[in-house]
């Protein structure tokens, strides 16, 4: 098994992902672009001793961007939208 600190790279701060906190108790992760579902409620249960519900990943592709005549593209990246068990907080994004 992979280590669950390579699976969770970050949380997701944003309007949106507060949203989901407040009104369907999910969290919002980046996380590795080869991580799984099952990986991922693993090391998120095991980082933070949570009971998760269910799973969402979502697949963010690379935006193109420029740097005056060279073109290039941002990097793929993977969004994990996680469903907590009702009682169940992650205290990071308690204080946000």
């Amino acid at each position: 098994m992979k280590d669950p600190r390579t699976i969770i790279l970050k949380p997701v701060i944003s309007e949106k992902a507060m949203m989901l906190k407040e009104k369907n108790n999910q969290v919002t992760f980046w996380v590795a672009p080869d991580a799984n579902k099952i990986e991922i409620k693993k090391a998120v249960e095991t980082l933070f001793d949570v009971k998760v519900e269910k799973v969402q990943t979502i697949r963010v592709k690379g935006k193109p961007k420029r740097m005056g005549r060279f073109e290039g593209r941002r990097p793929l990246r993977k969004k994990a939208i996680v469903r907590l068990a009702p009682g169940h907080n992650i205290e990071i994004f308690e204080a946000v």
